[in-house]
Formats: C-alpha cells, sequence, structure tokens
C-alpha cells in the first residue's frame, strides 16, 4: 500500500473493516473474530477509533488490535503507538538479536516464525522461546527480546534469529519509556503485560529445573501441541533440554 499522508476521514464501519481485512495475517483475523457482518460490528463496539490513522501507519493495526483486548485505547495512545514504532523485515535465517549484543529492541511478531535460544560454554543451544502470530499465541510468542538487557541495557544472554521470514513493529527502549510515561492506558497495559511475561518465565525455568524429561514432554503436549506442527523436531528437542533421540523414545514410551 502506498504510503500517504491523507487520513482515512468519513469511512464507515465497512470501509475499515475491508482495510483492516486485507492488512491483518489470516491467523490473526480469526483470532480478533472477524467471521460474519454482525462479530464485526461487535467487535468494532470495542475497538479503538482508527479512523485518524493514515495509510502508512496501517502496519501499527495488529499491535492495536492486540491492545485493545485488554485495555480501551484513546486517539492519544493511538497516536502515541504510531508515533514510537517501526515495522521491520527479516529474511529467513537472518540474526535478529545476537548474544553480547544490547538487546534496546523488543520485537511485536507480525508474521513469521523466530526462535530464542541460550548458547552454552560448549556450544550447545537451548531454545527458550518460540515467537509467532497465531490464534495459539502469547505473550512469550508475541514478543521477542531479551528483557533482562533490554531493562538493564546489559549484553545479551540470549540470541533470537528468524526461522522464516519475519514481519515484525520494532519498539525501541526509549520508545517503550515514552509510551509509558506518555499515556497510562500504556502505561497499565505494558504493567499487564509485564506480569503475564514473568509468569511465563517462571514457569518456563521450573519446568526445566524442577520436571523430568518425559514430564516435560507431557507438559508440553498439554500446554503447547500446536508446536508440533510448526517447528522441526530438533527445535521441540531443544526446547525440552532433551537430544533429539531421546526425545524420539520419549514419545514411544508416552
Amino acid at each position: 500500500m502506498p504510503a500517504s499522508t491523507g487520513k482515512l476521514e468519513g469511512m464507515n464501519f465497512c470501509n475499515l473493516l475491508t482495510i483492516q481485512r486485507q492488512f491483518l495475517p489470516t491467523p490473526l483475523l480469526k483470532f480478533v473474530g472477524y467471521q460474519d457482518p454482525l462479530s464485526d460490528l461487535l467487535l468494532m463496539s470495542t475497538m479503538p477509533d482508527l479512523t485518524e490513522l493514515t495509510e502508512d501507519q496501517l502496519f501499527v493495526l495488529p499491535f492495536l488490535e492486540y491492545v485493545s483486548r485488554e485495555v480501551q485505547l484513546d486517539h492519544a495512545a493511538i497516536q502515541a503507538i504510531v508515533q514510537h514504532c517501526q515495522l521491520v523485515h527479516f529474511e529467513k535465517g537472518a540474526p535478529i538479536l545476537d548474544i553480547g549484543s544490547d538487546s534496546k529492541y523488543v520485537y511485536f511478531i507480525v508474521k513469521g516464525e523466530c526462535i530464542s535460544f541460550f548458547t552454552d560454554y560448549n556450544g550447545k543451544k537451548t531454545t527458550w522461546f518460540f515467537h509467532f502470530n497465531s490464534p495459539d499465541s502469547l505473550v512469550k510468542n508475541l514478543f521477542a527480546v531479551d528483557y533482562k538487557s533490554f531493562l538493564s541495557k546489559e549484553s545479551s544472554t540470549i540470541s533470537i534469529d528468524a526461522l522464516s521470514d519475519t514481519t515484525a513493529i520494532r519498539f525501541s527502549r526509549e520508545d517503550v519509556h515514552l509510551l509509558t510515561n506518555s499515556s497510562s492506558i500504556l502505561e497499565k497495559w505494558i504493567r499487564i503485560v509485564n506480569e503475564r511475561a514473568f509468569i511465563m518465565i517462571y514457569d518456563r525455568l521450573s519446568t526445566l529445573l524442577t520436571l523430568s524429561a518425559s514430564d516435560r514432554y507431557r507438559k508440553f503436549l498439554r500446554e503447547e501441541p500446536h508446536l508440533l506442527n510448526m517447528f522441526s523436531n530438533y527445535y521441540i528437542a531443544s526446547y525440552l533440554s532433551v537430544a533429539p533421540q531421546s526425545l524420539s523414545r520419549i514419545r514411544k514410551n508416552i
């Protein structure tokens, strides 16, 4: 869609929904409830007014959709968001974050698949999180960042790679600081996301440190079976912190 400074003024629900359908990835359309005209209207009743967006700002729609599930965005919050983010693209295999660098950006995944992973002193890689945007996505999947480095400005201890061509909305450390301070609505939303991220990180550590390999796999099947259809056995085994051969044996015994 070509860049334009013209606003989407005078647009009715149908016009705006058509634009949203064209821009949002299919899995996200299903997630936010685009099914029929009635559900469209019900959804729009809780959506922010997007008619002030210019055409070159439409890339932010997936993020606005996500935030709107938790808080009611006002005009000031929407404008703050569109002014403090950037659409970025990564080719398959491209590094998004290298270990030892400053994780000064947080990425909201729009489409594509990525992984974040640790590398130990022997070069062994352990997948930390999978990153993607689908109806099954949680906070840990939607946002790709070394959060410790992002907050502390210390060197990153994880790497993030694109497993496929990836599109993301990027926020810098300064962007997040400005958004937090510019809007009480966004401050509330960021607090909600931080709380969820903390719980998921705690759960991830607890799983790796306290459960046997077989129990880790059983928990994985209960909570994240969709990952089996999205990522290779190699990455699944790494996520469970087992060798691929061990994962095969565990599967045969369950």
